[in-house]
């Protein structure tokens, strides 16, 4: 897989680059993020939690939590307690603050912490969610090994991201909106030059469709499922951690 242009001229790596990046448009990234995908991530993350509530858990796992939104609906999969990591300090603030003015604090902690080293013993989770997080690893493989180790037998992962829309026009006018219009308009909210120029750099980079599910496949997870969503703009996958 080609890497990611670096967010910053920097010498640091593109995990420490992404925290950077997140932490510097927190307080504006719910407005931004609802915007610009026009408040169609809700119905996607509804369609996401729809498919894990089939399997009961009663514990979730929500890597690069961000602000804590999939963490939030998590819970309408019934689950009793949710858990959130994330790298970036400053979202996780911004989620953290949500939460308790929901009063969640009971049923959903957020914690930063590394995707790639994620700080829990093996079989702890029912359920692993991850929401247009997974394209940010600095080590694709490692990632998904490590949210493998952490799930229980016949536990499943739920992985939401963007992709790229595989009809010729659909993706024209995507590449015009998301080169062009949102980093344009991401600046002018955010006040960050580089923030939503990378999200269309590190979207065409990543590894969608067949590929993204071959890398499941070696970190284990069986059953692998692929769900497209408007016209291809984002994709679902689900897989199942075999019982044994």
């Amino acid at each position: 897989m080609s890497e990611v242009k670096p967010y910053r001229d920097s010498s640091a790596g593109k995990k420490e680059q992404v925290a950077l990046m997140f932490d510097s448009i927190a307080p504006k990234y719910d407005f931004l993020n609802h915007i610009l995908s026009f408040n169609i991530d809700k119905l996607w993350r509804k369609k996401a939690i729809r498919l894990i509530s089939g399997h009961k858990p009663d514990s979730i796992l929500d890597v690069a939590t961000g602000t804590g939104d999939f963490a939030i609906a998590a819970l309408k999969s019934g689950a009793k307690k949710v858990t959130g990591i994330d790298i970036s300090k400053e979202m996780v603030a911004v989620g953290q603050e949500k939460v308790r003015k929901l009063g969640l604090t009971d049923r959903i902690e957020l914690m930063t912490g590394d995707s790639e080293d994620i700080r829990f013993p093996d079989f702890t989770f029912d359920a692993a969610t991850l929401a247009f997080g997974v394209r940010n690893f600095e080590n694709l493989p490692k990632g998904l090994n490590e949210v493998f180790r952490v799930l229980k037998s016949g536990g499943i992962v739920c992985i939401l991201e963007f992709s790229k829309p595989r009809q010729s026009v659909i993706r024209f006018m995507y590449q015009i909106y998301s080169r062009h219009l949102m980093p344009w308009f991401g600046r002018i909210i955010s006040g960050d030059k580089s923030a939503y120029t990378y999200l269309p750099e590190s979207v065409e980079e990543f590894p969608d469709g067949e590929k993204f599910i071959t890398f499941m496949k070696d970190s284990g997870f069986e059953n692998v499922r692929e769900f497209r969503l408007t016209f291809g703009i984002a994709t679902i996958y689900t897989g199942i951690k075999a019982k044994g």
